[in-house]
């Protein structure tokens, strides 16, 4: 017989159960971000017909980069975008605030999937998040910006060996952020900036304003058709936006184009956020470089400091709902908070006491390729992208450049990529994809508990170029 799983290092190192309740009694369900962003315009749908050379669908960081890319390229063009309800309430609005550089959802599975030209996309990657900076700078973005890399920390032995050589040991990384549960480390210094997510987004908005963008929130697009001239109608229920090209930048929300329905499903991801942390809380967990903070497991965690010292921890549960639905009352789920909080206390136990404040979900747009894929419809009038699976606060900014180029038509190294050129598999209709992803969860969540050990099933997955790896 098999031996029996082992318990995970938080699971070993579980707090009391009653510090877990007590730590999340004052916690309100709503999104910190959110609550803390200020001076935000109150919204103006669009009443009245128009026409535009660019509709953008969606207040997103996507919809949004487009936006002001298009001005920067063309000061000229009439660019109107369309938000079905409030700038930057969704992912965009919700997330941990990590702006890599990476646009391949990291390393590994950049080289698995195009290992011939994973080394252009690096570069790529870089100079996006190099050039995200400049604008931050040039366009004031007042969005917090910490250049701070990140760490990457390992919580069991047989993680170690997947730091590479040039490892920290348990005094190194504890040196950096102290939790008894680090073994070792690696740190990457320049490669991610923290920001704060709803204020990125409403500064985005701010500039597309000045630049002359017509935002309409509260204007729900419903559907897609060209008239007779080729030209698309973009119809909301109280006017309609002739265009000549459009942007679909709609993330984990039902595609407008069938063909694109398939390619994403919705996995809900869990946050908490604490209180501030006093001074010698916050000494006895060191982070003076405020870096971000993620694991190594298959279902990883993830965390990082905000500029008042409060904690955001997230990740570990990764939730999907038979048919792919969306739906307000799968954020608030009990059983995820209580797994977060333990699992805060396991890594940072010289913080008993520390309450939440807030705890809220969002839903991330998967694909099966764990980035970001790339179309065109609408005899090419028509561009589109999604599947950031959970990295696009800064592949948005990239992507923006690549849609923008295919609707121009240009010929250039973005565009002639294969992860631009090439879409990965769809997932398969109910109930088959429940069955998949509900099986491939229980899979890694094994691999954690087997010392890394992948089963039958995630070795197909692998084998089958679908295979994931944090």
């Amino acid at each position: 017989m098999p031996a029996p799983p082992a318990p995970t290092a938080y699971e070993r190192h579980a707090p009391d159960p009653r510090l877990v309740e007590r730590s999340l009694a004052p916690s309100r369900h709503a999104v910190f971000w959110l609550e803390d962003s200020h001076d935000v315009p109150a919204p103006t749908p669009l009443t009245a017909s128009t026409r535009a050379d660019l509709v953008v669908v969606g207040g997103g960081y996507l919809g949004l980069w487009t936006a002001v890319l298009a001005k920067r390229r063309d000061p000229g063009r009439h660019v109107v975008l369309l938000e079905a309800q409030r700038i930057g309430w969704a992912a965009s609005g919700r997330n941990g605030g990590f702006c890599e550089a990476s646009i391949t959802h990291g390393e590994a599975n950049g080289r698995a999937r195009w290992p011939d030209e994973y080394d252009v996309l690096d570069r790529l990657g870089r100079q996006n998040l190099d050039a995200f900076e400049a604008d931050v700078a040039s366009w004031g973005l007042d969005c917090q910006w910490e250049r701070t890399g990140v760490v990457h920390a390992a919580v069991e032995e047989h993680e170690l060996d997947w730091l590479g050589p040039d490892r920290l040991d348990a005094a190194g990384v504890r040196a950096l952020v102290d939790s008894p549960l680090f073994l070792g480390g690696r740190r990457v210094a320049g490669e991610a900036a923290m920001v704060h997510p709803a204020r990125l987004a409403h500064e985005l908005a701010r500039v597309a304003r000045e630049l002359g963008v017509e935002v309409h929130e509260g204007s729900a697009v419903e559907a897609l058709s060209r008239d007779a001239s080729g030209r698309v109608r973009v119809e909301t229920a109280r006017a309609t936006v002739l265009a000549d090209r459009v942007v679909l930048a709609t993330n984990v929300f039902p595609s407008l184009l069938r063909r694109a329905r398939l390619m994403t499903v919705p996995v809900y991801d869990y946050v908490l956020m604490s209180e501030p942390l006093t001074p010698e809380q916050r000494a006895s967990v060191g982070w003076a470089g405020r870096e971000g903070l993620g694991d190594l497991a298959n279902q990883f965690h993830y965390s990082r400091l905000t500029a008042d010292d409060r904690i955001l921890y997230g990740g570990y549960d990764a939730v999907y709902h038979f048919g792919g639905r969306l739906r307000a009352r799968y954020e608030d789920r009990p059983e995820s908070f209580t797994r977060l909080a333990s699992h805060f206390f396991a890594t940072f136990p010289q913080l008993e006491g520390l309450s939440f404040t807030h705890r809220w979900a969002g839903a991330i747009d998967t694909c099966t390729r764990f980035a970001a894929f790339y179309g065109l419809a609408h005899r090419d009038r028509v561009a589109y992208a999604a599947g950031f699976t959970g990295l696009g606060v800064g592949a948005t900014r990239f992507a923006a450049e690549v849609l923008l180029d295919l609707l121009a038509h240009e010929r250039n190294e973005r565009t002639e990529l294969e992860m631009v050129r090439r879409r990965p598999l769809p997932f398969p209709p109910e109930p088959a994809a429940a069955i998949g992803i509900n099986l491939t969860r229980r899979s890694l969540d094994r691999a954690d508990h087997r010392k890394g050990h992948r089963d039958p099933w995630l070795r197909v997955l692998d084998a089958a170029g679908l295979g994931f790896d944090s």
